[in-house]
């Protein structure tokens, strides 16, 4: 079951108390205050882990808790601590407050974390208030109760290329026939409900991350059908493949399909407008693809590509294009994220 997004509570654990005791021996008749403190309440931390893909664990499981810190006791023994509760979640959840509804944490990268609800801090036992004028110190402290968190956890699909269009363009076909991923593939519209991710390989060495999105209709910037849940997929992919079906089964415009798309992605987030595309008319087995294809390239005077997942015409270039595009996109972002640090750096030094 694929789950990407749910609503728990972390409950941090309450810290031990301190104890009020005093010392009894034989031969000791003054023996003074021992009283140990008590052990500090455990946090809930969230873990962004490889290898986990969905949140399903937490479709069912509201309510996460830290432990309890131990009490202190009589012959200065503390309270152990509680052991943290560490959840693993997958790369891309986002963690959000859900009171106030904002972002505490976006765990893009594996290892990332945040400590959701800290623990209770330890209670003080009566040792800790001895002083020269208070030799029977009778007090001690309670433990503090841990941090109770509702949180909302929304994973977004971290993905080299997501692969959009209108349903039924062949998204899963395609994803099928260059990945090992195998997707319900089926010949009514929103067969796809959840994103599906696949490993490509190009050769030995080099490899990149496909995920195939459910498909869009006019008007999921504003919610229609499940946008918002199928948009928010596609913020994380580095290059979009738009796949364009040359004669949709509802007979309407295979360009008109292309632009209702394109503007349902920009009034979502207008940096996807901008984002590398590369539109890819699908189907090329059906008559009037090549003549899409060139009124595409018209309309938009971009690169556009004929493939068929079926029968695989044009698959090899097409995934060679795909890593070409990688390649230039990650080394713009790293440029921009040199030239970031590098005006941070100028900017401290001008301040000083």
């Amino acid at each position: 079951m694929f789950v990407d997004r749910v609503k728990i509570e972390a409950i941090a654990g309450r810290g031990g108390h301190g104890c009020m005791s005093f010392r009894r021996e034989k031969y000791v008749p003054r023996g003074g205050p021992d009283g140990g403190d008590g052990g500090n309440g455990g946090s809930v931390i969230i873990v962004a882990k490889k290898g986990v893909n969905s949140l399903a664990e937490f479709a069912h499981r509201h309510h996460i808790r830290g432990g309890n810190g131990a009490n202190g006791q009589g012959y200065g023994k503390h309270g152990a601590n509680a052991e943290d509760t560490i959840i693993n979640v997958p790369p891309g959840t986002v963690i959000i407050d859900a009171e106030n509804k904002i972002v505490i944490k976006d765990l893009a990268n594996p290892g990332d974390s945040v400590i959701a609800a800290r623990g209770g801090k330890r209670g003080r036992g009566n040792t800790r208030f001895k002083s020269s004028t208070n030799q029977a110190p009778r007090q001690a402290t309670q433990g503090a109760a841990g941090e109770i968190k509702p949180l909302i956890l929304e994973l977004k699909v971290i993905a080299d290329v997501g692969v959009i269009g209108l349903p039924n363009a062949g998204k899963s076909t395609l994803l099928s026939r260059l990945s090992a991923a195998r997707p319900e593939i089926a010949d009514y519209p929103f067969t796809t409900k959840y994103p599906n991710l696949g490993q490509v390989n190009i050769d030995l060495d080099r490899s990149f991350i496909m995920a195939d999105i459910p498909g869009l209709i006019e008007g999921a910037a504003e919610g229609i059908g499940l946008g918002h849940d199928f948009l928010k997929h596609i913020e994380r992919a580095g290059v979009l493949v738009h796949l364009v079906e040359p004669m949709p089964m509802d007979q309407s415009d295979p360009v008109k399909n292309y632009h209702a798309i394109r503007n349902e992605l920009v009034q979502y987030n207008k940096a996807l407008g901008v984002r590398p595309e590369l539109i890819v008319v699908s189907k090329a087995e059906l008559p009037g693809a090549e003549e899409i294809v060139q009124q595409l390239k018209e309309e938009t005077d971009g690169e556009v590509m004929l493939i068929s997942a079926v029968t695989g015409q044009g698959l090899p270039p097409l995934v060679n294009r795909i890593a070409q595009m990688i390649t230039e996109h990650r080394k713009v972002l790293e440029a921009e994220l040199a030239k970031a640090k590098s005006d941070t750096i100028a900017e401290a030094q001008a301040s000083e």
